[in-house]
């Protein structure tokens, strides 16, 4: 990492505002195992987490998960070599059968939504029993497609958001808790 870059990095993490303590967060995901729990026990689901960002979470929420699962990971991107969002690539497919499998989406944030869709119209094409997606945070914007997700842990306002799986230029996702920018 560049001089330039580790001092951002570590300058935005310390004016950073937090939203959301680690005991927050760590009591949301457990009230969102206890809900994947009540629902999908008896299902054989796939958890299909979403690349990077659903990282933080799957591996939280599944420590919580006491029935038989599988785990596999989807990972679509718009921000192939550039800053700015372009057509939805995929990067990262699922190994796992899909077809006729309970699906849950997992990822870090429902934002604009364009990612979200992405994958549950790839999972549509592969003939499941059931898609819904789950998210650790719905930041409250502008969505550009007409989405929800099935379960949501924390609220946010709509701004730059890390930790718990989202990033800043890459880092924090790492942090327990989550955080805003700070507003110049």
């Amino acid at each position: 990492m560049s001089t330039e870059l580790t001092e951002e990095v570590l300058s935005v993490r310390a004016r950073a505002v937090t939203l959301y303590d680690r005991e927050t967060v760590q009591k949301s995901i457990e009230l969102l195992a206890e809900t994947v729990t009540a629902e999908y026990r008896e299902l054989n689901p796939v958890l299909l987490v979403a690349l990077k960002g659903g990282c933080f979470l799957a591996a939280k929420l599944m420590e919580q998960l006491d029935f038989p699962l599988q785990m596999d990971v989807l990972q679509l991107t718009r921000y192939v070599d550039g800053l700015t969002g372009g057509a939805l690539e995929q990067r990262v497919l699922p190994s796992t059968e899909l077809t006729g499998r309970h699906l849950l989406i997992v990822d870090d944030i429902l934002d604009r939504g364009l990612t979200l869709q992405g994958m549950v119209g790839f999972c549509q094409q592969q003939a499941p029993a059931s898609i819904k997606s789950l998210v650790l945070v719905d930041k409250q914007c502008e969505r550009a497609v007409e989405i929800s997700a099935d379960y949501v842990g924390l609220s946010a306002p709509d701004r730059y958001l890390f930790g718990c799986g989202m990033d800043y230029r890459g880092y924090w996702r790492n942090l327990p808790a989550i955080y805003a920018v700070a507003e110049s």
